[in-house]
């Protein structure tokens, strides 16, 4: 048991001596890391601190050792012992304290609360042209099926008769074989002729006939219209009529072997050639004209009351102007253009009013411009009425649709204004701000009424300016 007991004395022993080493080696060391807070460049603390460290804990572990059992290896009476562990725990307590005492309390730095830099611009009053904008798909104006009146062999087509050939007004484009038709128009001529004769010859024998009445019947009235040959008269004069109205018959179907159109056009697809026989009602092409084309454009109703359409009675001219766009042929072109009506109704399915814009001449070859086909997609901006001293401002500067920050003595103000319109740009506002504000076109996450901020003038002037 007592051996025990000594065993279990001299462990803690053993352990007491680690504990000292490892606490005076660690103040050591933590008295070298604090010199890393030190303007010392060439010194490695790390490399030097941990060996004098080490070598220290060793220095009070051998201590503690030869404290403890002496140079003949027997153990020291316990007063020994206590006061050699009041020594080291006044060594340990002595150096921490040097520790702190040489830390330096952290510099207190006053951080400066700057306020954000945003974007602004100055914005004026003025006098604005509304531009409606919108997009459609070109139209020919006219677009007909060439269908013959008159059966026959068809025996010449316009040179132009294909597949996207021009022609001109009243050009033949197809011919049919007039043979018969030049017959038929000889055989009603003779028949006009024959009717005429008969007419002569009835009207001769009724002369002869009213000649023997007076002579048997002097002063005396024919009682019978027989006698004077009326009724055959007539018969003759309306054999005439039918014969004439025959030869008219002829001489029109004859006309009606050559086909022209009265506008000058394109053929847009084409079914016939040189000796194909076509009978009358069958299509043997479709053409449309070339003299002017139309846009449809898709407007929401509140965009009319920008723009003069003209009305019933009241002529195209008095609609406004507008300019079409097209990207085409490599490059982007426009043409002028004019509003000439609305559609007869509103589509039921968009609630949209269909405005129809008219192009005159698309494909006059103007500065290398390409034509203004049917099928090509594009832009139109109608020119609209004038709003009188309105003040436009960036869309992106608007928010909550009807507030802007305003810039006034490096201060945002949040504003309520008076939208007359919107456009893809710009809206125009007619009350709420003066004349030269100052308007925020950044974005902020949070803001406040009458936060600080600095502006920064991005309009069209050649100096930006900060307003401090």
């Amino acid at each position: 048991m007592k051996t025990l007991t000594q065993t279990i004395k001299t462990v803690l022993a053993h352990l007491y001596f680690l504990f000292m080493a490892l606490l005076i080696g660690g103040a050591v060391f933590g008295l070298f890391m604090g010199l890393k807070k030190k303007p010392l460049p060439q010194l490695n603390v790390f490399a030097i601190g941990l060996p004098i460290a080490i070598a220290a804990a060793l220095l009070i572990f051998f201590l503690c050792w030869y404290l403890y059992y002496g140079r003949n290896g027997r153990r020291r009476p316990m007063l020994i012992h206590a006061s050699a562990a009041i020594i080291f725990i006044a060594i340990g307590l002595t150096a921490a304290r040097m520790l702190v005492s040489m830390k330096k309390a952290p510099e207190k730095v006053e951080t400066e609360v700057v306020a954000p830099l945003l974007q602004a611009q100055k914005v004026h009053a003025k006098d604005i042209t509304v531009t409606v904008s919108g997009f459609g798909t070109v139209q020919a104006k006219t677009t007909v099926k060439i269908i013959p009146q008159v059966s026959g062999s068809i025996t010449e087509l316009h040179p132009n008769f294909v597949n996207g050939g021009f022609f001109g007004a009243d050009e033949t484009l197809v011919k049919i074989d007039q043979r018969d038709y030049r017959n038929a128009v000889q055989n009603a001529q003779a028949a006009v002729a024959r009717a005429e004769v008969a007419l002569e010859r009835e009207q001769a024998e009724a002369e002869v006939a009213r000649r023997e009445w007076e002579q048997l019947n002097p002063g005396k009235e024919p009682t019978s219209p027989l006698v004077l040959r009326k009724p055959q008269i007539a018969e003759a004069q309306a054999s005439l009529k039918a014969a004439k109205a025959q030869l008219e018959n002829a001489k029109l179907n004859l006309e009606r072997t050559t086909i022209s159109l009265p506008f000058n056009g394109r053929v847009l697809e084409e079914s016939v050639d040189i000796g194909q026989y076509v009978t009358a009602g069958q299509s043997i092409a479709t053409v449309y004209g070339t003299d002017t084309v139309e846009i449809t454009v898709p407007l929401e109703d509140k965009q009319l009351q920008w723009f003069d359409v003209p009305l019933a009675g009241q002529s195209d001219d008095t609609g406004s102007p507008a300019v079409v766009t097209a990207n085409f042929a490599g490059g982007t072109h426009t043409w002028d253009g004019r509003v000439v009506r609305t559609e007869g109704r509103i589509d039921p399915r968009s609630r949209m009013v269909n405005v129809v814009v008219q192009v005159p001449q698309p494909f006059e070859n103007a500065n290398g411009r390409p034509p203004l086909q049917p099928g090509v997609f594009v832009d139109v901006d109608i020119i609209g009425k004038q709003l009188k001293n309105v003040i436009p401002v960036p869309r992106t500067a608007l928010h909550k649709r009807n507030e802007l920050w305003i810039a006034n003595d490096s201060r945002l103000h949040i504003k309520e204004v008076d939208i007359i319109r919107m456009d893809k740009e710009n809206a125009y506002i007619s009350a709420g701000i003066p004349d030269g504000t100052i308007v925020i076109t950044d974005s902020l996450e949070a803001v406040t009424d009458n936060m600080k901020i600095r502006p920064r003038l991005t309009d069209n002037s050649d100096k930006k300016e900060d307003q401090q």
